[in-house]
């Protein structure tokens, strides 16, 4: 004959296989959620170039992954980070400044945390891939977040200070959660 089941044991067990239950969904909310932004790049008036910026914080830095079309074949340009998170002027320069939250560390040969790469463009006028920031973050006096992502026509010199050497602005975006 079979042997009988103790009511309190039966409890138990259902009390310990629901706690476990629960527990394990819990865990999917108490992880950190990843902090992320995209830009949505636009072309400025007379332009072709757009596409998509995505900003994913990582303990090294802020991930940049950029996929970009319409540029011209075999170019290179400029990714960078500007001041104001506005693109309604026509050719770009409602954005500001290159993002510098520490201007007052730089010197000759210095990179602006805004100056995020330069960019190649393949034989069809696209670009993709990915950069890691170090320099900025997507919370605080370094974050990105609602400003602008502007592709200029021409590749920056890195060692040049003041940054120039972008040229015009050919694509913008606002950089948002």
């Amino acid at each position: 004959m079979g042997k009988r089941i103790d009511g309190q044991a039966v409890h138990a067990f259902i009390v310990l296989t629901a706690s476990c239950v629960l527990l394990c969904g819990c865990s999917v909310f108490l992880r950190p959620q990843e902090k992320r932004a995209d830009a949505q790049l636009l072309p400025t008036v007379g332009n072709q170039a757009r596409g998509l910026v995505t900003f994913i914080e990582r303990s090294d830095g802020v991930q940049v992954t950029y996929n970009l079309a319409g540029m011209p074949p075999n170019s290179d340009h400029a990714l960078q980070i500007h001041e104001r998170g506005d693109c309604n002027a026509a050719d770009g320069s409602s954005t500001g400044q290159v993002f510098s939250p520490a201007a007052e560390r730089l010197k000759t040969g210095a990179r602006v945390e805004g100056d995020l790469a330069n960019i190649h463009a393949d034989a069809n006028g696209v670009a993709t891939g990915f950069i890691v920031a170090p320099d900025v973050s997507l919370d605080g006096i370094r974050s990105v977040l609602q400003r602008a992502v502007v592709l200029h026509h021409d590749a920056t010199d890195p060692y040049a200070y003041p940054l120039h050497g972008a040229g015009a602005a050919i694509a913008c975006g606002v950089i948002r959660q």
